[in-house]
Protein backbone atom coordinates (compact mmCIF):
# COMPACT_ATOMS: atom_id res chain seq x y z
CA UNK A 1 0.00 0.00 0.00
CA UNK A 2 1.48 3.20 -0.92
CA UNK A 3 1.80 5.63 1.92
CA UNK A 4 0.16 8.53 2.19
CA UNK A 5 1.19 12.01 2.45
CA UNK A 6 -1.43 12.77 5.31
CA UNK A 7 0.16 13.47 8.93
CA UNK A 8 -0.70 14.62 11.97
CA UNK A 9 -0.82 18.44 12.42
CA UNK A 10 -0.68 19.41 8.56
CA UNK A 11 -3.14 21.43 6.21
CA UNK A 12 -4.69 19.54 3.03
CA UNK A 13 -7.21 20.98 0.83
CA UNK A 14 -10.09 18.41 0.61
CA UNK A 15 -13.13 17.71 -1.46
CA UNK A 16 -16.29 16.20 0.67
CA UNK A 17 -17.64 13.82 -1.83
CA UNK A 18 -20.43 11.96 0.83
CA UNK A 19 -21.56 11.71 4.25
CA UNK A 20 -20.22 8.85 6.51
CA UNK A 21 -22.78 6.97 9.06
CA UNK A 22 -22.26 9.21 11.86
CA UNK A 23 -22.66 12.85 10.08
CA UNK A 24 -18.61 13.43 8.97
CA UNK A 25 -17.81 14.29 5.40
CA UNK A 26 -15.67 11.97 3.84
CA UNK A 27 -12.92 13.01 1.29
CA UNK A 28 -10.22 11.08 -0.12
CA UNK A 29 -6.45 11.67 -0.99
CA UNK A 30 -4.65 9.37 -3.36
CA UNK A 31 -7.46 6.68 -2.13
CA UNK A 32 -6.99 7.86 1.60
CA UNK A 33 -9.60 8.10 3.70
CA UNK A 34 -10.45 11.51 5.71
CA UNK A 35 -13.53 11.94 7.75
CA UNK A 36 -13.95 15.26 8.20
CA UNK A 37 -16.07 17.16 10.87
CA UNK A 38 -18.80 19.68 10.66
CA UNK A 39 -18.44 19.44 6.27
CA UNK A 40 -21.07 18.68 4.06
CA UNK A 41 -21.00 17.23 0.28
CA UNK A 42 -19.71 19.35 -2.34
CA UNK A 43 -17.57 21.40 -0.40
CA UNK A 44 -13.87 22.38 -0.57
CA UNK A 45 -12.11 22.67 2.55
CA UNK A 46 -8.50 23.95 4.14
CA UNK A 47 -8.66 21.18 6.31
CA UNK A 48 -6.59 20.23 9.59
CA UNK A 49 -5.30 16.27 9.75
CA UNK A 50 -5.42 16.26 14.04
CA UNK A 51 -5.61 11.74 13.99
CA UNK A 52 -4.14 9.53 11.69
CA UNK A 53 -5.10 5.62 12.02
CA UNK A 54 -4.22 2.83 9.95
CA UNK A 55 -6.57 3.42 7.31
CA UNK A 56 -7.98 6.59 7.56
CA UNK A 57 -7.43 9.86 9.10
CA UNK A 58 -9.65 12.52 10.87
CA UNK A 59 -9.41 16.47 10.59
CA UNK A 60 -11.06 19.57 11.19
CA UNK A 61 -12.29 22.33 8.58
CA UNK A 62 -10.24 25.73 9.15
CA UNK A 63 -11.83 27.32 6.00
CA UNK A 64 -14.37 26.58 3.58
CA UNK A 65 -12.77 27.32 -0.28
CA UNK A 66 -15.57 26.41 -2.46
CA UNK A 67 -19.31 25.93 -0.93
CA UNK A 68 -21.88 23.18 -1.85
CA UNK A 69 -24.69 23.88 -3.82
CA UNK A 70 -26.71 22.09 -1.41
CA UNK A 71 -25.91 24.44 1.51
CA UNK A 72 -28.65 26.46 3.65
CA UNK A 73 -28.51 28.40 6.28
CA UNK A 74 -28.41 26.98 9.46
CA UNK A 75 -31.53 28.64 11.40
CA UNK A 76 -29.80 27.77 14.76
CA UNK A 77 -27.23 30.41 16.90
CA UNK A 78 -25.93 26.91 18.80
CA UNK A 79 -25.42 25.26 15.14
CA UNK A 80 -21.55 25.91 15.22
CA UNK A 81 -20.82 24.81 18.63
CA UNK A 82 -23.67 21.93 19.30
CA UNK A 83 -22.97 19.25 18.15
CA UNK A 84 -26.64 18.01 17.95
CA UNK A 85 -27.93 18.97 14.33
CA UNK A 86 -25.03 18.06 12.66
CA UNK A 87 -26.26 18.64 9.17
CA UNK A 88 -28.80 21.48 9.69
CA UNK A 89 -26.97 23.16 7.21
CA UNK A 90 -27.81 20.88 4.34
CA UNK A 91 -30.65 21.11 2.28
CA UNK A 92 -33.27 18.33 3.79
CA UNK A 93 -33.66 16.27 0.36
CA UNK A 94 -29.89 16.05 0.26
CA UNK A 95 -29.80 14.64 3.91
CA UNK A 96 -32.22 12.12 2.99
CA UNK A 97 -29.94 11.00 -0.33
CA UNK A 98 -26.96 10.72 1.85
CA UNK A 99 -28.72 8.94 4.71
CA UNK A 100 -29.87 6.33 1.93
CA UNK A 101 -26.43 5.95 0.55
CA UNK A 102 -25.34 5.21 3.97
CA UNK A 103 -27.90 2.52 4.37
CA UNK A 104 -26.79 1.26 1.12
CA UNK A 105 -23.28 0.82 1.94
CA UNK A 106 -23.64 -0.57 5.24
CA UNK A 107 -25.85 -3.66 3.93
CA UNK A 108 -23.77 -4.07 1.31
CA UNK A 109 -20.60 -4.52 3.09
CA UNK A 110 -21.75 -5.72 6.63
CA UNK A 111 -24.39 -7.92 5.10
CA UNK A 112 -22.36 -9.08 2.24
CA UNK A 113 -25.79 -8.17 -0.01
CA UNK A 114 -23.87 -6.70 -3.11
CA UNK A 115 -26.49 -5.82 -5.31
CA UNK A 116 -28.37 -4.47 -1.99
CA UNK A 117 -30.64 -1.11 -2.27
CA UNK A 118 -33.20 0.57 -0.11
CA UNK A 119 -36.67 -0.30 -0.57
CA UNK A 120 -38.38 2.63 -0.07
CA UNK A 121 -37.79 6.29 2.52
CA UNK A 122 -40.37 7.57 4.40
CA UNK A 123 -39.33 11.44 4.50
CA UNK A 124 -40.50 13.73 7.80
CA UNK A 125 -43.67 15.04 8.12
CA UNK A 126 -41.90 18.17 9.98
CA UNK A 127 -38.35 19.10 10.10
CA UNK A 128 -38.32 21.23 12.84
CA UNK A 129 -39.69 21.74 16.55
CA UNK A 130 -40.55 17.65 16.02
CA UNK A 131 -39.11 15.90 18.90
CA UNK A 132 -41.28 15.24 21.65
CA UNK A 133 -38.54 14.55 24.18
CA UNK A 134 -35.39 16.55 25.34
CA UNK A 135 -32.66 16.18 27.84
CA UNK A 136 -30.85 18.85 29.10
CA UNK A 137 -27.89 19.21 31.60
CA UNK A 138 -27.41 21.59 34.29
CA UNK A 139 -24.01 22.26 35.25
CA UNK A 140 -21.70 24.65 36.92
CA UNK A 141 -18.75 24.78 33.76
CA UNK A 142 -20.39 26.46 31.39
CA UNK A 143 -18.98 26.14 27.71
CA UNK A 144 -17.41 29.56 26.91
CA UNK A 145 -17.38 30.67 23.48
CA UNK A 146 -14.27 32.21 21.93
CA UNK A 147 -16.22 35.77 21.42
CA UNK A 148 -17.01 36.31 25.35
CA UNK A 149 -15.24 38.59 27.34
CA UNK A 150 -12.43 36.98 29.37
CA UNK A 151 -14.83 37.58 33.21
CA UNK A 152 -17.36 36.14 31.87
CA UNK A 153 -19.32 33.41 34.57
CA UNK A 154 -19.14 30.08 33.75
CA UNK A 155 -20.88 28.67 36.63
CA UNK A 156 -23.99 27.95 35.57
CA UNK A 157 -25.00 26.75 32.25
CA UNK A 158 -28.26 24.16 31.12
CA UNK A 159 -28.26 22.94 27.73
CA UNK A 160 -26.44 20.34 26.46
CA UNK A 161 -22.99 18.53 26.09
CA UNK A 162 -20.55 20.02 23.95
CA UNK A 163 -19.04 16.79 21.62
CA UNK A 164 -16.26 15.18 23.19
CA UNK A 165 -16.41 16.83 26.84
CA UNK A 166 -18.39 15.11 29.29
CA UNK A 167 -17.76 18.04 31.69
CA UNK A 168 -18.54 20.94 29.40
CA UNK A 169 -22.44 22.35 28.46
CA UNK A 170 -22.98 24.77 26.01
CA UNK A 171 -25.85 27.08 27.65
CA UNK A 172 -28.98 26.97 24.89
CA UNK A 173 -31.57 29.56 24.60
CA UNK A 174 -33.42 27.55 21.93
CA UNK A 175 -33.56 24.48 20.34
CA UNK A 176 -35.64 24.39 16.82
CA UNK A 177 -35.95 20.34 17.25
CA UNK A 178 -38.19 20.10 20.16
CA UNK A 179 -41.20 21.80 20.85
CA UNK A 180 -41.21 25.75 21.07
CA UNK A 181 -42.79 26.02 24.28
CA UNK A 182 -39.94 23.63 25.74
CA UNK A 183 -37.53 26.54 24.83
CA UNK A 184 -39.63 29.03 26.78
CA UNK A 185 -39.64 26.48 29.41
CA UNK A 186 -36.04 26.53 28.97
CA UNK A 187 -35.68 29.83 29.44
CA UNK A 188 -37.79 30.34 32.60
CA UNK A 189 -35.83 27.51 34.53
CA UNK A 190 -32.74 28.76 33.93
CA UNK A 191 -33.73 32.14 35.28
CA UNK A 192 -35.47 30.62 38.15
CA UNK A 193 -32.89 28.43 39.15
CA UNK A 194 -30.36 31.60 38.52
CA UNK A 195 -32.24 34.10 40.94
CA UNK A 196 -32.69 31.47 43.80
CA UNK A 197 -29.25 30.24 43.69
CA UNK A 198 -30.17 26.38 43.23
CA UNK A 199 -26.58 24.80 42.72
CA UNK A 200 -26.10 23.00 39.44
CA UNK A 201 -23.83 19.28 40.02
CA UNK A 202 -20.49 19.21 39.58
CA UNK A 203 -19.79 15.93 37.59
CA UNK A 204 -16.12 16.07 38.60
CA UNK A 205 -16.41 16.88 42.62
CA UNK A 206 -20.37 15.36 42.67
CA UNK A 207 -21.29 18.33 44.91
CA UNK A 208 -24.35 20.79 43.71
CA UNK A 209 -28.31 19.90 43.32
CA UNK A 210 -29.76 20.33 40.21
CA UNK A 211 -28.85 17.46 37.43
CA UNK A 212 -31.07 17.66 34.59
CA UNK A 213 -34.03 19.17 33.18
CA UNK A 214 -36.05 16.33 30.90
CA UNK A 215 -39.03 17.40 28.78
CA UNK A 216 -41.80 15.79 27.02
CA UNK A 217 -45.00 16.95 25.20
CA UNK A 218 -48.06 15.18 24.42
CA UNK A 219 -47.51 16.44 20.79
CA UNK A 220 -51.33 15.59 19.86
CA UNK A 221 -52.83 16.18 23.71
CA UNK A 222 -50.77 19.37 24.39
CA UNK A 223 -49.58 17.85 27.80
CA UNK A 224 -46.09 18.81 28.93
CA UNK A 225 -44.34 16.95 31.60
CA UNK A 226 -41.47 18.94 33.07
CA UNK A 227 -39.11 16.39 35.12
CA UNK A 228 -35.68 18.09 37.09
CA UNK A 229 -33.49 15.61 38.10
CA UNK A 230 -31.47 16.08 41.53
CA UNK A 231 -28.81 14.15 43.69
CA UNK A 232 -31.04 14.13 46.52
CA UNK A 233 -34.27 14.78 47.65
CA UNK A 234 -35.12 18.31 48.70
CA UNK A 235 -38.14 19.35 47.81
CA UNK A 236 -38.16 22.46 49.52
CA UNK A 237 -35.73 24.04 47.48
CA UNK A 238 -38.20 23.49 43.83
CA UNK A 239 -41.28 24.77 45.75
CA UNK A 240 -40.85 28.29 44.15
CA UNK A 241 -40.01 26.64 40.94
CA UNK A 242 -43.00 24.44 40.62
CA UNK A 243 -44.90 27.46 41.89
CA UNK A 244 -43.82 29.87 39.05
CA UNK A 245 -43.64 26.77 36.49
CA UNK A 246 -47.46 26.42 37.25
CA UNK A 247 -48.29 30.08 36.95
CA UNK A 248 -46.80 31.06 33.60
CA UNK A 249 -47.51 27.72 31.87
CA UNK A 250 -50.73 26.96 32.61
CA UNK A 251 -50.08 24.31 29.91
CA UNK A 252 -47.93 21.74 32.13
CA UNK A 253 -49.88 19.04 33.30
CA UNK A 254 -46.72 17.04 35.60
CA UNK A 255 -43.80 17.94 37.42
CA UNK A 256 -41.81 15.18 38.24
CA UNK A 257 -38.64 15.05 40.80
CA UNK A 258 -35.97 12.04 39.84
CA UNK A 259 -33.57 11.64 42.65
CA UNK A 260 -30.54 10.38 41.23
CA UNK A 261 -27.81 9.56 43.51
CA UNK A 262 -25.37 7.85 42.07
CA UNK A 263 -22.28 8.92 40.39
CA UNK A 264 -23.71 7.71 36.79
CA UNK A 265 -24.57 10.55 34.61
CA UNK A 266 -28.14 9.76 33.87
CA UNK A 267 -31.52 11.23 33.54
CA UNK A 268 -33.28 9.23 35.69
CA UNK A 269 -33.42 8.14 39.34
CA UNK A 270 -34.02 5.85 41.95
CA UNK A 271 -36.96 6.85 43.20
CA UNK A 272 -39.49 9.81 41.91
CA UNK A 273 -41.83 12.10 43.68
CA UNK A 274 -44.69 13.49 42.04
CA UNK A 275 -44.64 17.62 42.32
CA UNK A 276 -47.44 19.02 40.44
CA UNK A 277 -50.46 17.62 38.45
CA UNK A 278 -50.36 13.80 37.35
CA UNK A 279 -47.42 11.10 36.98
CA UNK A 280 -47.50 10.72 33.41
CA UNK A 281 -48.50 12.12 29.94
CA UNK A 282 -51.37 11.15 27.43
CA UNK A 283 -50.44 10.91 23.36
CA UNK A 284 -52.27 9.80 21.15
CA UNK A 285 -51.04 8.45 17.38
CA UNK A 286 -53.09 7.22 15.11
CA UNK A 287 -56.56 5.62 17.03
CA UNK A 288 -54.63 4.81 20.40
CA UNK A 289 -53.65 6.77 23.56
CA UNK A 290 -50.71 6.08 25.60
CA UNK A 291 -49.86 7.07 28.78
CA UNK A 292 -46.03 8.46 29.21
CA UNK A 293 -44.31 8.51 32.85
CA UNK A 294 -41.00 10.33 32.98
CA UNK A 295 -38.67 7.44 32.53
CA UNK A 296 -40.36 5.38 29.89
CA UNK A 297 -39.44 5.00 26.19
CA UNK A 298 -41.66 6.46 23.76
CA UNK A 299 -40.69 7.16 20.14
CA UNK A 300 -39.31 10.94 20.08
CA UNK A 301 -41.04 12.01 17.01
CA UNK A 302 -44.88 11.42 17.74
CA UNK A 303 -45.92 11.99 13.36
CA UNK A 304 -42.67 10.09 12.21
CA UNK A 305 -43.59 7.25 15.06
CA UNK A 306 -46.85 6.62 13.13
CA UNK A 307 -45.44 6.18 9.90
CA UNK A 308 -42.66 3.66 11.20
CA UNK A 309 -45.63 1.68 12.89
CA UNK A 310 -47.36 1.49 10.05
CA UNK A 311 -43.87 0.78 8.31
CA UNK A 312 -43.69 -2.38 10.90
CA UNK A 313 -47.57 -3.44 10.64
CA UNK A 314 -47.24 -4.02 6.84
CA UNK A 315 -44.28 -5.81 7.41
CA UNK A 316 -45.90 -8.02 9.50
CA UNK A 317 -48.39 -9.01 7.23
CA UNK A 318 -50.98 -9.60 9.85
CA UNK A 319 -54.67 -11.61 9.01
CA UNK A 320 -56.03 -11.80 12.42
CA UNK A 321 -54.84 -15.15 12.96
CA UNK A 322 -50.80 -14.68 14.17
CA UNK A 323 -49.40 -14.46 17.61
CA UNK A 324 -46.90 -11.81 17.55
CA UNK A 325 -44.04 -11.00 19.95
CA UNK A 326 -42.67 -7.48 20.26
CA UNK A 327 -39.38 -7.91 21.94
CA UNK A 328 -37.84 -4.25 23.71
CA UNK A 329 -41.46 -3.72 24.00
CA UNK A 330 -41.15 -0.16 26.29
CA UNK A 331 -44.84 1.30 26.64
CA UNK A 332 -46.47 -1.22 24.63
CA UNK A 333 -46.62 1.53 20.89
CA UNK A 334 -46.09 -0.95 18.52
CA UNK A 335 -47.69 -4.24 20.16
CA UNK A 336 -50.93 -1.94 20.41
CA UNK A 337 -50.73 -1.10 16.73
CA UNK A 338 -50.36 -4.64 16.45
CA UNK A 339 -52.81 -5.83 18.07
CA UNK A 340 -55.24 -4.31 16.08
CA UNK A 341 -54.70 -6.84 13.37
CA UNK A 342 -53.32 -9.82 15.26
CA UNK A 343 -54.84 -12.76 17.48
CA UNK A 344 -52.38 -11.60 20.07
CA UNK A 345 -49.64 -9.78 20.91
CA UNK A 346 -46.97 -10.44 23.86
CA UNK A 347 -44.88 -7.61 24.59
CA UNK A 348 -41.52 -8.26 26.60
CA UNK A 349 -39.53 -5.47 28.71
CA UNK A 350 -37.21 -4.67 31.25
CA UNK A 351 -38.19 -1.72 32.62
CA UNK A 352 -41.35 -2.44 35.16
CA UNK A 353 -42.95 1.20 35.16
CA UNK A 354 -42.62 1.03 30.69
CA UNK A 355 -44.92 -2.88 31.47
CA UNK A 356 -47.36 -0.95 33.96
CA UNK A 357 -47.69 1.44 31.22
CA UNK A 358 -48.13 -0.65 28.52
CA UNK A 359 -50.58 -2.91 30.53
CA UNK A 360 -52.05 0.79 31.34
CA UNK A 361 -52.66 1.87 27.89
CA UNK A 362 -53.83 -1.66 26.35
CA UNK A 363 -56.79 -1.07 28.99
CA UNK A 364 -57.28 2.21 28.49
CA UNK A 365 -57.77 1.54 24.38
CA UNK A 366 -60.03 -1.21 24.78
CA UNK A 367 -57.60 -3.70 23.66
CA UNK A 368 -57.70 -7.44 25.40
CA UNK A 369 -55.63 -9.17 23.23
CA UNK A 370 -52.28 -7.26 24.23
CA UNK A 371 -50.37 -8.68 27.21
CA UNK A 372 -46.95 -7.82 28.71
CA UNK A 373 -44.22 -9.70 30.21
CA UNK A 374 -41.41 -8.52 32.38
CA UNK A 375 -38.02 -10.68 30.75
CA UNK A 376 -34.19 -9.73 30.70
CA UNK A 377 -33.57 -9.78 26.75
CA UNK A 378 -29.66 -9.54 27.70
CA UNK A 379 -30.48 -12.89 28.90
CA UNK A 380 -32.12 -16.82 27.92
CA UNK A 381 -35.99 -15.87 27.69
CA UNK A 382 -37.70 -18.07 30.18
CA UNK A 383 -41.39 -17.84 28.81
CA UNK A 384 -44.44 -18.83 30.82
CA UNK A 385 -46.21 -22.28 29.10
CA UNK A 386 -49.55 -20.70 29.23
CA UNK A 387 -47.51 -18.29 26.16
CA UNK A 388 -48.30 -19.36 22.89
CA UNK A 389 -45.44 -19.93 20.04
CA UNK A 390 -45.32 -16.75 18.12
CA UNK A 391 -46.17 -16.39 13.97
CA UNK A 392 -43.93 -13.13 13.91
CA UNK A 393 -41.53 -11.47 16.38
CA UNK A 394 -41.15 -7.61 16.27
CA UNK A 395 -37.39 -6.91 17.29
CA UNK A 396 -37.11 -2.92 18.20
CA UNK A 397 -33.99 -2.99 20.26
CA UNK A 398 -31.45 -0.25 21.87
CA UNK A 399 -28.72 1.15 19.60
CA UNK A 400 -26.38 -1.57 20.42
CA UNK A 401 -28.78 -4.14 18.79
CA UNK A 402 -30.31 -7.57 19.62
CA UNK A 403 -28.18 -10.24 22.16
CA UNK A 404 -26.88 -13.23 20.57
CA UNK A 405 -29.20 -15.25 23.24
CA UNK A 406 -32.01 -13.17 22.11
CA UNK A 407 -31.50 -13.93 18.52
CA UNK A 408 -31.28 -17.48 19.09
CA UNK A 409 -34.68 -17.58 20.72
CA UNK A 410 -36.11 -15.57 17.51
CA UNK A 411 -34.70 -18.78 16.06
CA UNK A 412 -35.70 -21.35 18.01
CA UNK A 413 -39.20 -20.10 18.62
CA UNK A 414 -40.59 -21.20 15.10
CA UNK A 415 -41.18 -17.79 14.08
CA UNK A 416 -41.65 -17.62 10.30
CA UNK A 417 -41.39 -13.94 9.91
CA UNK A 418 -39.28 -11.19 11.96
CA UNK A 419 -39.42 -7.76 11.56
CA UNK A 420 -36.39 -5.57 13.06
CA UNK A 421 -36.93 -1.75 13.80
CA UNK A 422 -33.42 -0.47 14.29
CA UNK A 423 -32.13 3.03 15.35
CA UNK A 424 -28.96 1.90 14.22
CA UNK A 425 -28.26 0.13 10.69
CA UNK A 426 -24.96 -1.04 11.66
CA UNK A 427 -25.69 -3.16 14.14
CA UNK A 428 -28.98 -4.30 12.56
CA UNK A 429 -26.57 -5.21 9.62
CA UNK A 430 -24.41 -6.82 12.04
CA UNK A 431 -27.87 -8.94 13.10
CA UNK A 432 -29.10 -9.60 9.76
CA UNK A 433 -25.80 -11.56 8.76
CA UNK A 434 -26.60 -13.75 11.45
CA UNK A 435 -30.31 -14.16 10.89
CA UNK A 436 -29.54 -14.70 7.12
CA UNK A 437 -26.90 -17.45 7.86
CA UNK A 438 -29.81 -19.12 9.96
CA UNK A 439 -32.22 -19.79 6.85
CA UNK A 440 -34.06 -15.99 7.06
CA UNK A 441 -34.07 -13.45 4.00
CA UNK A 442 -33.99 -9.99 4.21
CA UNK A 443 -37.09 -9.25 2.23
CA UNK A 444 -37.37 -5.76 2.40
CA UNK A 445 -35.84 -3.05 4.26
CA UNK A 446 -37.51 0.61 5.00
CA UNK A 447 -36.23 3.88 5.97
CA UNK A 448 -38.06 6.27 7.79
CA UNK A 449 -36.63 9.69 8.91
CA UNK A 450 -37.50 10.33 12.53
CA UNK A 451 -34.06 12.59 13.00
CA UNK A 452 -33.95 15.26 10.39
CA UNK A 453 -30.97 17.40 10.38
CA UNK A 454 -29.10 14.83 12.88
CA UNK A 455 -26.89 11.57 11.93
CA UNK A 456 -29.39 9.44 13.30
CA UNK A 457 -31.63 6.44 10.98
CA UNK A 458 -34.47 4.70 11.67
CA UNK A 459 -34.86 1.27 9.10
CA UNK A 460 -37.48 -1.36 9.46
CA UNK A 461 -36.30 -4.91 8.35
CA UNK A 462 -38.37 -7.30 7.14
CA UNK A 463 -37.30 -11.07 7.27
CA UNK A 464 -38.71 -14.38 6.45
CA UNK A 465 -38.14 -17.86 7.10
CA UNK A 466 -36.51 -19.57 3.64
Amino acid sequence: MTETPLKKGTEHTLTIESLAYGGRGVARVDGFVVFVKNAIPGQTVRALIYKKRKGFAEARPLEVLTESENVVEAPCEHFVHCGGCTVQNLEYEEQLTQKQAQVDGIFQHQAGIEDFTLDSVVPAVEIFNYRNKMEFSFSNRRWVLTDEPEDSKTDFALGLHIPGRYDKILNISECHIQQKVGNDILKHVQSIAQEQNLKPYDVKTHIGFLRHLVLRFGINTGDVMVNFVTSYENTDLLTSMVESLTKVFPQITSIINNVNTRKGDTAYGEHEILLFGVPSISEKIGNLSFDISANSFFQTNTKQAEKLYETALNGCGLTGKEIVYDLYCGTGSISLFLAQKAKEVHGFEWIVSSIEDATRNAVNNGIGNAYFHKANLDRPIALKREIPNPDVIVLDPPRAGVGRKTLEFALESGAEKIVYVSCNPSTQARDVVFLRENRFSLSKLTMVDMFPHTPHIETVAVLEKT
